[in-house]
């Protein structure tokens, strides 16, 4: 007989169970058959022959229940202990932003009391004790440190028309910003209680990126970007420039080493005078399709900002660890091309050979 986590029954029950037990010894003693006993206390077979055999080896004693294999391995102070350290938040135990995930509550079990936990046992633990999954507030705090807002410039792309050119990368270009409050991200807290993210409430810094998305039949699929960190001083660029856009897509060309046919919106600096004569010299490698206003549910780009953005939700830092931490996400990114085409395929769109 198997039972669930802390035998799942209630002490009235658990006692139940026990009499079952003691009165298969009882039979034991009086000689009688296993297929008997199991229809009398309607048991399954198998359990009274290991009864029986408990019974042989222990007597009535090893025939008693030894509780659930599964029982909890923190006793209640020790229980007492991790709600406590929970609620300081993972910033005061090393973690760079404000959410708790089940690897890290796990972790920090095991820093504490050198007790190793699942993944499962640890959702199971948390449940059990009255924390739930939720989505956390914001609050400003009076200092400068920052965190961040990922402000995501949606943008069209419908470019099912872009594959003409066999030989062609098909490139899917975007933008997007992130200012100093952090985008929410869901956390473990206590059910009932909003976990609360502590964020600065003034700051005029901003990360800016640009990225392209490239694909080809037979080839590995690539992500390109530019990042420019805006610090709010005078006489400092805010973001992007029309040079930018045109550098990283000559960037591209040389790292593809093929032409590349550019699906983008209608954003002004796309526009420009300058970025228009770019264009027009660079026919022999370039084919630019512009896309209706506003369409992000059809541009793979913006669903790397969305991987981008979930590894920074509730980042507690000032401009320069954010930009690190932006810098760093891209960079992962790059070295996992079954995410750059799983963000092609959640658009629907489909490369035709």
């Amino acid at each position: 007989m198997r039972y669930a986590q802390g035998g799942g029954l209630t002490d009235a029950e658990r006692a139940a169970r026990e009499r079952i037990r003691q009165q298969a010894v009882e039979r034991f003693e009086g000689g009688e058959q296993n297929r008997e006993i199991a229809a009398a206390l309607r048991v399954s077979v198998r359990s009274v022959e290991r009864w029986r055999r408990q019974w042989r080896e222990g007597g009535a004693a090893g025939v008693a229940s030894k509780g659930s294999p599964g029982r909890p391995k923190l006793s209640d102070a020790q229980i007492g202990r991790l709600e406590r350290e929970l609620e300081r938040g993972p910033l005061a135990h090393g973690w760079q932003d404000q959410r708790w995930t089940l690897a890290r509550v796990k972790t920090l079990i095991g820093r504490l009391f050198h007790v190793s936990y699942t993944v499962e046992g640890t959702w199971v633990l948390l449940k059990r004790h009255g924390w739930s999954w939720q989505q956390p507030a914001r609050r400003a705090i009076e200092r400068d440190d920052a965190a961040v807002e990922f402000v995501e410039e949606g943008h069209v792309v419908a470019g099912k028309s872009a594959a003409a050119a066999r030989d062609a990368w098909l490139v899917f270009e975007d933008e997007a910003g992130q200012s100093m409050r952090p985008p929410r991200a869901r956390t473990w807290g206590r059910i009932g209680c909003t976990p609360v993210v502590r964020v600065r409430g003034r700051g005029s810094g901003r990360v800016s990126m640009a990225g392209l998305s490239c694909y080809k039949t037979g080839k590995r699929s690539r992500m390109f970007y530019s990042f420019h960190v805006y610090h709010g001083r005078k006489s400092e660029k805010k973001g992007l420039t029309w040079q930018d856009y045109r550098d990283l897509l000559i960037r591209a060309h040389i790292q593809l080493g093929g032409p590349i046919v550019l699906v983008w919106d209608n954003l002004r600096a796309h526009l420009m005078p300058p970025m228009q004569e770019f264009i027009q010299a660079s026919k022999d490698w370039l084919t630019v399709f512009q896309l209706p206003s506003y369409a992000p549910d059809l541009n793979p780009q913006e669903g790397i900002w969305s991987l981008v953005k979930r590894t920074i939700g509730n980042l507690a830092a000032d401009l320069d660890q954010l930009a690190r931490a932006v810098r760093r996400s891209l960079k992962k990114i790059q070295y996992r091309p079954h995410l750059i085409d799983a963000c092609l395929a959640t658009t629907g769109l489909i490369m035709d050979g």
